[in-house]
């Protein structure tokens, strides 16, 4: 007889499916390969799903990628009995196309559900303020690509009235769909993968790889080569496409720069909080050393109470209160002193 579903049992539920810690994650390779394999058969499966689903509404993102095209001039285009159309020239092109097509969504409209297969594999791997920071960094990278993608959408239509109104009225588009399809779908993606670079700056900076003043020495070669990366990248590598994607990007460098600057003043303000900020970069460090979890943590608040400023206040606040704590912290009277 099944069992209802109580609070209480609810709870344990919870409690049982919470996320694993790097202890937790201590197993065996042959465990880690079996939970891949599980969390890739279900990411597998998400996409497998929402793609049939995006196959069934399959003529309503056709109609929504062919806007830019259909909403250009007529003397520009080719029409058969007024309706906008695309062409085929192969027999199997309709149903790859269409395949095509719910294929892309699908990655898109799964993409909740294999992010979260993602992040539940490599999360055990990480620290609490590690996962706050990969967290942030995923959905930032999920706003920029939306926005690059959007960005691109909006400027379809101007790049094909350009391109195609160089033919003047001699010349008419008869569009190949599979060509049309796959420039489009390559500007979505083309565009949101270069919006994900200033965050790559961002992740750089706040690692402490590159300062602020470094890459503000940079920025002539910076943006001369970001807009050759435009020109290269870009399906049509015409002019108007090429700034399209050069000046967004160079935008989001400058908002990049401005959060680089105010980390690296937080850092400046803040000081060196480090165990080593102390200590004579020619002494020896001492051969024996207790590696205890207590003597860690005491040489570290020994080392922060001797600053100044808030960062020192803190420390010698929780020194205070390790020492009081009782016999615990007496394991280390050595790995503790670095004074």
């Amino acid at each position: 007889m099944p069992v209802l579903p109580t609070p209480r049992r609810v709870a344990a539920s919870v409690n049982h499916r919470r996320t694993r810690t790097v202890e937790d994650s201590r197993m065996p390779l042959t465990e880690h390969l079996r939970e891949l394999r599980n969390r890739l058969f279900k990411a597998l499966l998400a996409f497998v799903v929402a793609t049939v689903v995006c196959f069934i509404f399959r003529g309503t993102l056709l109609d929504w990628l062919m806007r830019p095209y259909c909403d250009l001039p007529a003397k520009i285009r080719v029409e058969t009995g007024g309706e906008c159309k695309l062409y085929v020239f192969g027999i199997l092109d309709p149903f790859m196309i269409n395949l095509k097509i719910s294929a892309y969504a699908g990655a898109v409209l799964s993409a909740p559900v294999w992010l979260y297969q993602l992040w539940s594999f490599i999360t055990p791997g990480l620290h609490r303020h590690e996962r706050r920071w990969s967290l942030t960094f995923v959905l930032c990278s999920l706003v920029l690509f939306a926005l690059g993608g959007v960005f691109a959408y909006l400027t379809l239509e101007t790049g094909l009235k350009i391109l195609l109104g160089f033919g003047g009225d001699s010349l008419g588009s008869l569009l190949d769909a599979n060509k049309y399809l796959s420039y489009v779908l390559a500007m979505l993606v083309i565009f949101g993968l270069s919006f994900e670079v200033p965050l790559l700056i961002c992740m750089l900076n706040l690692a402490g790889v590159v300062t602020t003043a470094r890459l503000r020495s940079w920025r002539r070669a910076e943006i001369f080569l970001t807009f050759v990366f435009a020109a290269i990248v870009t399906p049509s590598q015409d002019p108007f496409t090429m700034l399209a994607l050069g000046l967004p990007m160079i935008v989001l460098y400058e908002v990049a720069l401005l959060i680089g600057w105010l980390n690296d003043r937080r850092k400046k303000l803040q000081g060196d909080t480090s165990v080593y900020a102390d200590l004579d970069d020619d002494a020896a460090s001492p051969l024996e050393f207790d590696d205890s979890g207590d003597a860690r943590r005491l040489a570290t608040l020994t080392a922060q109470a001797q600053q100044e400023g808030r960062a020192g206040r803190r420390a010698r606040k929780q020194l205070a209160a390790l020492t009081q704590a009782g016999p615990a912290d007496a394991a280390s009277p050595t790995a503790g002193d670095v004074t």
